[in-house]
Order: structure tokens, then sequence, then C-alpha cells
């Protein structure tokens, strides 16, 4: 079980970080979100999987489960819906001042060395 949460998280973190790489608005903001699910994965791993514990104190109960990593998950939960919705309208409002979705648009291009000049 360990092994699967792990590789899960390995995925979701690489294609993230392969889709903050790319050049155009959309794939940043869903490698965003991969990275924010697995995150979440992480920390909900972290707390320990167990299966059929109780999560609140009753009285026939040998052991419960840890809620506090179920609170963090929650938590990040709604902090990355409100990061996820300030990009998307940060990358709109990018677009429609731009026409183009490029991350990259606002950086200004390098002069030419001379010796390119010369030969063209």
């Amino acid at each position: 079980m360990e092994v699967l949460i792990a590789s899960a998280i390995g995925v979701l973190s690489a294609a993230g970080i392969y889709l903050i790489l790319r050049q155009r608005s959309f794939p940043v903001i869903i490698g965003m979100t991969f990275l924010s699910y697995a995150v979440n994965v992480f920390l909900f791993a972290m707390g320990r999987l167990t299966v059929d514990r109780p999560p609140i104190i009753s009285s026939g109960a040998a052991a419960y489960a840890d809620p506090l990593p179920q609170a963090l998950v929650l938590t990040a939960i709604v902090i990355s819906f409100g990061m996820t919705a300030l990009i998307v309208v940060l990358a709109l409002r990018g677009y429609l001042e731009t026409g183009s979705d490029r991350v990259d648009e606002g950086i200004p291009k390098l002069p030419e060395p001379a010796e390119e000049r010369l030969t063209s």
C-alpha cells in the first residue's frame, strides 16, 4: 500500500513539474493543480494509512485514526482551490491584454551577436 501511494505522489509531482515548465498558461495551471494534489496525498499519507479504525472516540475501539492529517488536507484543498482560481483569473487577464497565452511573453529578447548580423 505504501509503495502505491509513494508511486502516486512521485507521478503527480513529476507530471506537475513537467507541466509547469511548459510555455503556455493552461498547462502551467494544470501542473500547479497536480503539484497541489501530490502535496495533499503526501499530507494524508504522512498520518499513517490505517484501515478500519474509527475517527472518533468510542468505548470499544482499541486504536483511532489520526485526525490531524485529514484536517491539514481539508485546509490545503481550500487553499489550493483559491490559488487555482486566482491563477486562472491572472492567466485570463494576461491573455486579454497581450492576445497570447504564452507564459514568457513579456520577457525581452536578447540582441543577436554581431557575427550573426554580419552573415545575414
